[in-house]
């Protein structure tokens, strides 16, 4: 009887586990944006919403989310650091990093000399990437002579600082950028990161948020990474097509951002689905100028190959 009794339990357990929703770690934000229609889908989804990939990370190292969107960077350094612990699935978002200011005579980089920049996030994307374009535009950030870097302003507030006057100039992700320039018609884009990228580097764009699922979850329900990947594309176009309603979704939800915000800031905000093994040569152009420039932002190395989700063949 003991036996049976095990045994049922055995098959109970399995039958949950095939039909349990797949778990997805979010950040509020703009990177949750083109997968909130599928947030209003129940039954095979269940997301949980992060401040921060500090908040999210753990969750997915003990296996208490199956996928999660993080910052190519920081998915490269858990991978280098963590060995068999995550997969990369697919790029997200491209960048989408502007110089913000309202003073006019400010236009590309080498005008900034001299003054103090904010930069959302210190030890984040944005702040690798300005170090970055500035050594490559010969302007130090470590002297007098050349350009402050500060980061003791959170990204959220950097708009209304500098719209009230408090700071002159600002690095900031979409959608703040376009929140900045919303409330004030006196704020403009003096740099697109994007932009300065392909001019200093002859490549068009660059990787920013990537999609990961852990490695167990990769090689136990391909079959459900599959169908959230089909899903996702499906819900990123949709969200490219119907910026309005994705707007109204994210408030709903409350992802943190206003509904007018996001349906002005989606058709800037470089949003791609390009698969793992698509996008690895694009990808490692850009981890390698980090591991150059950088190199503890990545973890030191490079991803080795397993670090590519490939579909398995039937």
């Amino acid at each position: 009887m003991r036996r049976y009794v095990i045994l049922i339990g055995t098959c109970l357990l399995f039958a949950i586990s095939a039909f349990a929703d797949v778990r997805v770690g979010i950040l509020n934000g703009p990177s949750c944006v083109p997968v909130v229609q599928l947030m209003n889908k129940k039954g095979d989804y269940s997301f949980n919403q992060y401040a921060d990939p500090q908040g999210l990370l753990p969750k997915l190292l003990k296996k208490e989310e199956d996928i999660g969107f993080l910052p190519l960077n920081v998915a490269a350094k858990v991978f280098n650091s963590s060995p068999k612990s995550i997969v990369f699935l697919a790029v997200t978002g491209n960048g989408n990093i502007k110089l913000i200011t309202k003073d006019s005579s400010v236009k590309q980089f080498s005008d900034l000399t001299g003054k103090s920049l904010y930069v959302a996030g210190q030890g984040a994307m944005p702040d690798y990437l300005t170090r970055y374009l500035l050594k490559q535009n010969d302007i130090s950030y470590d002297s007098k002579d050349g350009v402050e870097l500060l980061f003791s302003i959170p990204t959220p507030q950097l708009a209304a600082q500098l719209i009230s006057g408090k700071i002159e100039y600002a690095v900031v992700p979409e959608p703040f950028a376009t929140i900045a320039r919303e409330k004030s018609s006196e704020v403009k884009i003096a740099v697109n990161y994007q932009d300065e990228y392909k001019l200093v580097n002859g490549n068009a764009s660059f990787p920013l948020t990537v999609l990961v699922a852990t490695q167990e979850f990769a090689e136990n329900a391909p079959e459900k990474v599959e169908k959230f990947l089909s899903d996702y594309e499906k819900s990123y176009k949709w969200t490219l097509k119907h910026p309005a309603q994705a707007g109204n979704l994210c408030e709903k939800n409350n992802l943190g951002l206003a509904a007018d915000i996001v349906a002005k800031a989606i058709p800037v905000s470089n949003y791609v689905y390009i698969p793992a093994l698509e996008s690895r040569a694009s990808l490692e152009d850009f981890l390698k100028i980090l591991l150059d420039f950088a190199p503890e932002s990545i973890g030191g190395k490079l991803p080795e190959d397993d670090f590519y989700y490939a579909k398995k063949n039937p």
